[in-house]
């Protein structure tokens, strides 16, 4: 790579280095004396400084079999180098990494500083990562579970992008209080983190994505969306999430292809239906469905619960659903099963039942 992989003004929790060796032998204490976070920011400083042309990264397994993919470092810097253009990040901004490093949203996070020059701080991808911290920043990475048990907190971060999992209508409800710029993003680990956000609050709130510079969509023949990015990958990729294509450069989201349930001919979106049941469900909660001999499948709604829960209990929670929408049958798990990113594997949780 022609790119320096390292900007002469990065930091590290407050430590300048004056060279990619400087770097490395801090990076080599974190492996070998860090708590479980840290070891991980070590191995990827390491492996972002070594002479190889790629890094490897696992897939959080949210969809299927969790994998390791390798992503050239060139197309990788492309992808940072978008995010800190598109929210204009300079050198020196003041970033907080709380995300883990075993997993592409922290790796890039730690990707954007090092290119970029930022201040960045670091702590544990904990639940609230911002409880026990007196410092503000101007930029910050977040899963949903961590932004709504940081609600109280946000005021420290003035940017946010929120992304490894769909944020709810309560969520969103919540995020118009504050005044922290909060960003929903969309993209996986073959895309190199995001590849379009949308605004969640202040004036230019939507629920239409948009994308970020270079990158542009179109649609297959099943409606998914196909992402054309030529920065960050060679070849189109073909997701299996179906969307409404706005532009070439904008959509909105409706739900993954394989989750799509085909009821007395209607086909029902789940991620749509726990959009609208959300402001009223306080459990972690999924829509999925099951064989029916009239319908042939029927919506079912999975609790995590420890009671046993009946239909006649959510008779006004599911008003706000069509009569396709509404659930036929209430299932409840004490513990869901969560992936090390904390999103649930509704396919694990299904087998549970030996429900397909």
């Amino acid at each position: 790579m022609v790119k320096s992989l390292l900007h002469p003004t990065f930091r590290l929790n407050g430590e300048a280095f004056p060279s990619a060796e400087a770097l490395k032998e801090r990076a080599n204490y974190l492996v070998e004396n860090g708590k479980e976070d840290e070891v991980a920011i070590g191995k990827f400083i390491l492996e972002w400084l070594d002479e190889n042309d790629f890094i490897t990264v696992k897939t959080s397994g949210s969809t299927g079999t969790p994998k390791t993919i390798t992503l050239q470092k060139e197309k990788v810097y492309n992808s940072a180098e978008a995010t800190v253009k598109y929210f204009d990040l300079k050198e020196n901004t003041k970033a907080l990494l709380c995300l883990s490093s075993e997993y592409i949203a922290g790796k890039m996070m730690l990707v954007r500083a090092m290119i970029a020059g930022w201040d960045l701080c670091t702590t544990a991808p904990e639940k609230n990562p911002l409880e026990n911290i007196d410092d503000t920043f101007d930029f910050s990475a977040m899963v949903p579970y961590q932004v709504f048990h940081s609600l109280k907190d946000l005021h420290k971060v003035k940017k946010l992008i929120v992304g490894g999992g769909a944020v709810s209508a309560e969520l969103d409800k919540q995020l118009q209080k504050i005044k922290t710029r909060v960003f929903a993003t969309y993209g996986m680990t073959e895309t190199i983190s995001h590849v379009a956000v949308r605004p969640i609050n202040g004036t230019k709130k939507s629920a239409i994505f948009s994308a970020l510079p270079k990158v542009n969509f179109s649609l297959n023949g099943n409606n998914c969306l196909q992402i054309h990015a030529p920065e960050i990958s060679e070849e189109s990729i073909v997701t299996n999430d179906v969307v409404e294509l706005i532009s070439p450069t904008s959509f909105k989201f409706l739900g993954r292809a394989d989750n799509v349930i085909n009821t007395g001919g209607v086909k029902v979106h789940p991620e749509i239906v726990e959009e609208k049941l959300s402001p009223h469900i306080n459990q972690p909660f999924f829509i999925a469905s099951e064989k029916d001999d009239a319908l042939g499948e029927r919506v079912i709604l999975i609790i995590e619960s420890k009671k046993q829960l009946k239909l006649e209990d959510y008779t006004e929670t599911f008003n706000s659903l069509s009569a396709y929408e509404k659930p036929k049958k209430i299932y409840t798990l004490p513990h869901f099963i969560y992936t090390e990113t904390g999103k649930v594997k509704r396919a694990e949780v299904l087998k549970y039942f030996f429900l397909k």
